[in-house]
């Protein structure tokens, strides 16, 4: 199978970067302004101007909070925030999703300021001292520069960030005297509390505490600085409450961003991609919750916390973790593939689309949605990438579960059925979908290879890899089809409009209809502004299905077209007006920065991009795409198969050079002609 699927794979790549439509070529993208500029540091600043009103949001994490801050300036340069503080592990009865509690707090909850005795206000009156916004400024950080009165007064930064490992959020304030005369700045004491409901408290009821932290009255002397901070936090006991450090806790969080960007960092002549990259990285990886359940990544926007999804978790966002490097990452995609493990049956009922209340109680609101074929690609990619043959043998009876409950789903045509889709109804799936057939194949492609490492039966591997091959083939009959006059694919058996989730064979290896495919994704029935419509002539959109697509056309060799299209949603998400990260959707949950979605936005890189496919525990092919225009490009740090090394691309006349450096051990070079995929044992 590998050396057939070889060489269809590089006939259609061929065909493709010689064939391209001129119309996708011609096709004009919106123009963008952007708001926010890079900065050498990594982050983003915006300098605010003109162009007002403005509003935006943002979400941070950290193990016990999530910090979702909604911040607006007006015409008048005044900043208005409002911050909800959740706190995933302090829940409410019943359980349920969304039974965690959250908070609000807007600016006239908060101790009141004054400077030389006069009130700082965002609202201009009489007596009271006007503050104008200078910058904000993105780096795991929120932090806003204001200005009080004029130039020639105080200057002001405010600092929003969650605690690394605590239930507790900080918005730090600092004064800095810029005038050449004493300044007294005099900040309230405040401390508020609230206690949940007794009888529908989990375990036992919650306080959550408003607290100014270093109030009182400074003299500041021109130049001086004084800081004062208020915490947001939760407890079950608030008379025994420790102390808390602000500079302590924005170390440990810059620490914390810090060992987040240092592994698996990408190096391209393009800084726009390289910082996007590099925060996707960090909301990716922040958004990971201690419950008493174990570490469980969690989707955030206000309502996914302590709790675990096929998609979300077990598909998008573990197979990043295997190559991120981080610690915690892979803590928690072991622990949520151990979750969804529990509740495998003899008599193969589907498995909970997610897990909830830390573990307590499962949601399956939406029947079956593929989630089997879901948990079973992610956990068998999953394996592969991280090497570890222990790992492996804990999620293979998992992995062979769903592969099973697969199978006894197929229908008389030979292909998947399942109750719905990722979507859960929103769009229609019929009785069987591309998405939920074309995971289920790779997961078989994926178990063949794994269990090879596994050292199992060869009747097994040899059976999984029948299986892979009929049903490639049986998707290509069953969903096969022009649809739009493209050549490509229908989502279910009577849908006859263009759909954003034709994307996915390419993303799987499955280039049979890659032209027609890739045409109508960039065509103006689909690409819009924000990324593809999750229907042709609907304004709905899901970024994941956008991610899918970016990173499915670079595999199938397509790279000038996928890149023009990848610089354009990258500097929408990262210096437009709704930054700096990838979203999930709109109408729904108004582009909320759900955290899978980053994930799926690095694996543009290293599966697309670069290309890399595990086939062992420490072997894994290339296939990169270097731009036109870019002399090298490079994935430094990697810590995957079992090892620590760099992956570095430079142009060599026709051809490019691959050097692939274990640390500690000797670089492997290879030249890629952009054919067969090159294979590296580590």
């Amino acid at each position: 199978m590998k050396s057939c699927s070889h060489k269809l794979l590089f006939s259609a790549l061929a065909f493709l970067i010689q064939c391209t439509s001129s119309y996708a070529q011609k096709q004009a993208l919106p123009p963008q302004a952007d708001r926010w500029l890079l900065q050498p540091d990594g982050s983003i600043t915006w300098n605010i101007k003109d162009r007002l009103p403005h509003a935006d949001h943002i979400e941070m994490s950290g193990e016990k909070v999530s910090l979702w801050v909604a911040y607006s300036v007006d015409s008048s340069r005044t900043c208005h925030v409002s911050r909800t503080v959740v706190f995933p592990t302090f829940r409410m009865l019943p359980d349920d999703t969304r039974s965690h509690i959250a908070y609000t707090f807007d600016d006239n909850t908060l101790p009141r300021i004054r400077i030389n005795g006069r009130l700082l206000r965002p609202d201009v009156s009489e007596g009271n001292i006007n503050v104008l916004a200078k910058s904000i400024n993105q780096h795991g950080i929120m932090r806003i520069m204001e200005q009080a009165g004029d130039s020639r007064y105080v200057k002001i930064e405010r600092a929003f960030f969650p605690s690394v490992d605590k239930p507790l959020a900080i918005e730090k304030y600092t004064f800095t005297n810029t005038s050449n005369k004493p300044v007294t700045i005099s900040v309230e004491h405040l401390k508020r509390e609230v206690t949940t409901d007794t009888l529908r408290s989990k375990g036992s009821p919650h306080t959550v505490i408003m607290q100014s932290i270093n109030d009182g009255s400074r003299i500041l002397q021109p130049g001086q600085v004084y800081t004062f901070s208020v915490c947001y936090r939760a407890t079950d006991h608030p008379s025994s409450l420790s102390s808390v450090d602000p500079q302590f806790e924005e170390k440990a969080r810059e620490n914390r961003i810090a060992e987040i960007e240092a592994p698996l960092q990408l190096q391209t002549p393009d800084s726009i991609l390289n910082t996007m990259f590099a925060f996707a990285k960090i909301r990716a990886t922040e958004s990971i919750f201690k419950t008493k359940g174990g570490y469980m990544h969690g989707p955030g926007g206000l309502s996914y916390y302590a709790a675990i999804w096929a998609n979300d978790q077990a598909e998008y966002i573990n197979p990043y973790f295997a190559i991120s490097g981080d610690r915690i990452g892979n803590l928690s995609a072991m622990n949520a593939y151990r979750l969804f493990a529990k509740y495998m049956n003899p008599d193969y009922n589907a498995l909970p689309s997610s897990i909830v209340a830390e573990g307590d109680t499962i949601w399956k609101g939406a029947g079956d949605r593929g989630d089997q074929a879901m948990i079973a690609y992610g956990a068998s990619r999953y394996a592969l990438t991280y090497g570890n043959a222990d790992s492996a043998k804990v999620l293979w009876p998992l992995i062979s579960w769903c592969l099973e409950y697969s199978r006894r789903h197929i229908n008389a045509q030979g292909v998947v059925e399942s109750q719905s889709d990722e979507l859960e109804g929103r769009f229609p799936s019929g009785k069987a979908n591309l998405s939920t057939n074309c995971l289920y194949y790779d997961a078989l492609v994926s178990a063949t290879l794994l269990s090879r490492q596994l050292q199992l039966p060869k009747q097994q591997t040899d059976l999984y890899t029948k299986q892979a091959e009929q049903l490639k083939e049986n998707i290509e009959k069953y969903f096969g089809a022009d649809i739009a006059g493209f050549h490509t694919y229908k989502y279910y058996e009577t849908n006859d409009v263009l759909r954003a989730w034709i994307c996915i064979p390419l993303t799987m290896g499955i280039y049979d209809r890659s032209k027609g495919t890739i045409d109508a994704l960039f065509s103006s029935q689909l690409w819009t502004a924000d990324g593809l419509a999750t229907q042709a002539g609907k304004e709905t959109f899901w970024d994941r299905s956008t991610l899918y697509a970016l990173r499915g056309v670079l595999q199938a060799g397509a790279t000038e077209r996928a890149m023009t299209f990848l610089r354009y949603y990258s500097r929408r998400r990262l210096l437009g007006e709704h930054v700096p990260y990838p979203v999930e959707a709109y109408p729904e949950g108004n582009q909320r920065h759900l955290s899978a979605e980053s994930g799926l936005y690095c694996r543009i890189f290293t599966e697309g991009l670069f290309g890399i496919r595990p086939t062992g525990f420490r072997s894994f092919t290339l296939s990169p795409w270097l731009p036109k225009g870019w002399d090298f490009m490079k994935l430094k740090n990697i810590k995957a198969f079992g090892r620590s090394f760099d992956i570095t691309v430079t142009r060599k006349g026709v051809n490019e050079t691959v050097t692939v450096t274990p640390v500690g051990g000797k670089p492997i070079q290879k030249t890629w002609a952009g054919k067969t995929p090159m294979e590296f044992k580590l």
